[in-house]
């Protein structure tokens, strides 16, 4: 897991960064964060202030806390508009050189008070505080996210109407798909898988699973990589949950499993497809949060667009095995260490730490809780009588979202106010807007 580090040894670890990234023609340093309407985020330093960056962080406005999707604002009680700073604080251990960008690095950040304790309303932060707690509990989780996007032309049209998952498309689109694979590899990210998929000029991307906050680190990395690219051979990227109405949408699914004393939880148990009992909690307490945790991992008006039954989408509160219309998809893996649990709601509006996060939080209730997992859905849970719906809306996910007990404890009042904010603002920005408005409102802002 990533370790935060006092100023004087984030100052010597930054020495060490500029000397070596000096040699490889380094001229400044991009730091990342997202949030909460899942926006990112960046500022950058020249190389030769990175020490000084890393020592006191860099001014971080403190409006960006409660920003819309459209960069409009709204308040809560412990925001100050145009008032005070934060200090935004690079994790040198992710450094690392951007391919699609010579002569620039990237690090996600941290955010601080000015008297450098940290920040209650960084969503970084919160996913470290939440990893570590189930550290605590002898316990370790392997997430990882996967990345879909769709490639526009400079028209904003698809840049390929070729069918999914087709050789056609992936053949029109090698050379700029080799170059993805190039720029992601020579950043020290493994690359699991790398295809077409359905919806119009859309692909997906897989990389290897890794801790909690690496996992959301990555996801940014990967994103920025994807849009650096395409940017370079004068191509558009969308992130946004639907480009096109009606359509398949972008999701972010992700990937997580439960490990203990080197082994994985979700294989050779005794439970159901091999699940060990504490697995088993783990999901039921994700299971039991997952309509609130969509104001999470599913967090704009757009992305109920996409939440549709049939449309891969994970409409349907439930879980199965290898089940791809519910929810909660368990990945039985041909090995110990590839069973995993899948959450097919999320997408790419999330802001990534707050989605891992909160899962992370709801596991861990389920584990104290002892909760049992309910009966598998064997089939689309479309056709059978009975099968909850997640919320079909934003406002809907939202009421489920303050009835949490969980997620208040787990994100504390600060953070958990503000996200509240956002969500009841964006649905109120886009309350009067009919669908087609929706996505060309949000089609190029995540």
């Amino acid at each position: 897991m990533t370790t935060t580090y006092p100023p004087a040894e984030r100052a010597a670890q930054a020495r060490e960064a500029e000397a070596h990234l000096a040699t490889s023609g380094i001229d400044g340093v991009v730091f990342g964060w997202v949030d909460n309407a899942g926006i990112t985020r960046v500022k950058s330093v020249p190389l030769a202030q990175l020490e000084h960056a890393a020592e006191h962080g860099v001014g971080a406005v403190p409006c960006f806390e409660v920003s819309l999707v459209d960069d409009s604002f709204t308040s809560t009680p412990s925001s100050t508009g145009p008032v005070g700073d934060l200090r935004l604080v690079p994790d040198l251990d992710r450094l690392a050189p951007l391919a699609a960008q010579p002569g620039w690095a990237w690090a996600p950040a941290d955010r601080y008070a000015q008297d450098g304790t940290p920040h209650p309303g960084c969503q970084r932060g919160f996913a470290r505080r939440i990893t570590e707690a189930i550290e605590r509990r002898g316990f370790s989780v392997r997430a990882g996210i996967e990345i879909e996007w769709v490639v526009a032309d400079a028209t904003g049209a698809p840049a390929t109407t070729a069918p999914g998952f087709g050789m056609t498309r992936f053949i029109e689109h090698s050379d700029y798909l080799r170059e993805v694979l190039r720029a992601l590899t020579a950043q020290g990210l493994a690359v699991l898988q790398l295809h077409p998929e359905y919806a119009a000029g859309q692909f997906e991307v897989s990389v290897a699973a890794e801790g909690p906050v690496e996992a959301a680190d990555t996801a940014i990395l990967v994103r920025h990589t994807i849009r650096a690219v395409s940017a370079r051979r004068g191509l558009r990227v969308s992130y946004a949950p639907l480009f096109t109405e009606g359509a398949v949408g972008n999701g972010g699914h992700l990937h997580l499993s439960l490990w203990r004393d080197g082994r994985n939880l979700g294989h050779g148990g005794p439970g159901r497809h091999g699940l060990h009992p504490e697995a088993e909690h783990f999901l039921a307490g994700a299971l039991a949060e997952l309509p609130a945790l969509l104001a999470l991992g599913t967090p704009s008006v757009a992305s109920y667009l996409r939440l549709v039954p049939s449309h891969y989408a994970g409409a349907y509160r439930c879980w199965g095995l290898e089940n791809r219309e519910a929810a909660l998809r368990l990945i039985a893996g041909s090995a110990a260490g590839q069973a995993n649990a899948e959450f097919k709601c999320f997408d790419a509006a999330a802001n990534p730490y707050l989605a891992i996060g909160g899962v992370l939080a709801a596991g861990l209730a389920g584990l104290a809780a002892g909760l049992p997992l309910p009966p598998e859905t064997v089939g689309d849970p479309a056709a059978l009588d009975g099968a909850e719906r997640l919320p079909a809306s934003l406002p809907e996910a939202i009421d489920a979202y303050e009835k949490s007990a969980v997620l208040r404890q787990a994100l504390g009042p600060e953070l958990y106010e503000t996200v509240l904010a956002v969500r009841r603002a964006e649905a109120e920005l886009f309350a009067m807007r009919t669908d087609a408005e929706v996505i060309d409102a949000t089609r190029w802002r995540y």
